[in-house]
């Protein structure tokens, strides 16, 4: 027996999600949602659904929903369903604001309703391939860059690009973020397009991350330290890296028991990478993430399992997310003295 679907909001993602589910096992998609009539209607006839207007009128017709409108619209699109103790995926990030997010969470403890959140990069078959491993991280470098898309324009880089790196290194790191330092520009518009966030967790482990939607190249990397292992993994190639502590003890000891002299003069015939022993991530590159994310929401709709990523995870981000931005607010851009603040410094030089 198949659960009824209803995808709301038919851009990119809406195209995306109506796909993976018009073709999954176990789902029907029974109809998309948009304001726009014509754009629902042609994903509808693709999707072999019905094309509707207005969220009220798929409630009552659908055991779930996909919620992949602007952010800003989460809020209003979502809160029927969760009204009516629907199960919910609600495309990342959860919302553009904390007050958003915490008003389904309380509506959903009300009704009952189930939240996942569509952080898809937690699906990433390279994300797969390194959680396989006991990391501990001590520090994260993450740089998510790409050129401008023209999409997601009502949020910043931070809330559209960065909060993918937030909610992955939560996930990693496994502990609460006690400290924000942040610096942002805005280019295109009244939001930040670049930013750099230094974050300090409670256990100690600090993450760097880097996000611009105005790069001239499409980058997704990200680079752990831990006491025992080092990881480099692109989740755009999906490929990774693994060095391990424990099989290099040999290398370790060889390095620790010659002096200077002895390293300086090794230097000139040993090329060290070719001593270490590097484990490739065995990646599964052949599975598709939005599809693994839509298995994982089938089993929280027919199986009342746990979400995945829970509504807890995504206000997490986003409040990380807020904190980020709240610091680039702040940022003094020619120290105390002068009055350019925040992101107005294009716009006055």
């Amino acid at each position: 027996m198949s659960f009824k679907v209803a995808v709301v909001g038919v851009g990119r993602m809406g195209r995306l999600h109506a796909r993976v589910l018009s073709e999954m096992d176990g789902a029907e998609l029974v109809c998309v949602v948009d304001s726009n009539p014509a754009a629902a209607q042609a994903v509808a006839q693709q999707r072999g659904c019905d094309a509707l207007r207005d969220v009220a009128e798929a409630v009552d017709r659908v055991d779930a929903a996909v919620i992949t409108v602007p952010t800003i619209a989460h809020l209003d699109a979502a809160r029927p369903f969760v009204a009516a103790g629907k199960r919910v995926l609600i495309e990342k990030p959860f919302t553009n604001d904390l007050e958003g997010g915490l008003t389904l969470m309380d509506l959903a403890k009300k009704t009952g309703a189930k939240i996942q959140i569509g952080h898809t990069e937690r699906f990433n078959p390279t994300t797969m391939a390194l959680r396989s491993y006991d990391i501990r991280p001590k520090f994260i470098e993450a740089h998510r860059i790409s050129p401008f898309t023209f999409r997601s324009a009502d949020v910043g880089v931070v809330l559209d690009m960065m909060i993918h790196d937030i909610d992955l290194v939560r996930m990693l790191v496994g502990s609460e973020v006690v400290d924000v330092q942040a610096v942002g520009v805005n280019v295109i518009g009244k939001t930040e397009d670049i930013c750099n966030a230094r974050l300090r967790y409670a256990n100690g482990c600090v993450a760097n991350l880097t996000a611009s939607r105005l790069a001239i190249k499409t980058e997704r990397k990200m680079r752990i330290f831990s006491e025992e292992h080092y990881c480099s993994v692109d989740y755009g190639k999906k490929v990774g890296i693994v060095i391990e502590k424990s099989k290099n003890l040999d290398l370790i000891q060889m390095a620790r028991d010659m002096d200077v002299d002895d390293i300086a003069e090794l230097a000139q015939s040993v090329d060290y990478t070719k001593l270490l022993k590097v484990e490739e991530l065995v990646v599964d590159d052949a599975a598709e993430p939005l599809g693994a994310q839509a298995k994982a929401f089938r089993d929280v709709v027919e199986n009342n399992a746990p979400p995945a990523c829970s509504a807890a995870d995504g206000l997490a981000a986003v409040r990380t997310a807020q904190r980020i931005v709240e610091e680039v607010q702040k940022h003094r851009w020619d120290g105390d003295e002068t009055g350019r603040a925040g992101l107005d410094i294009i716009q006055k030089t």
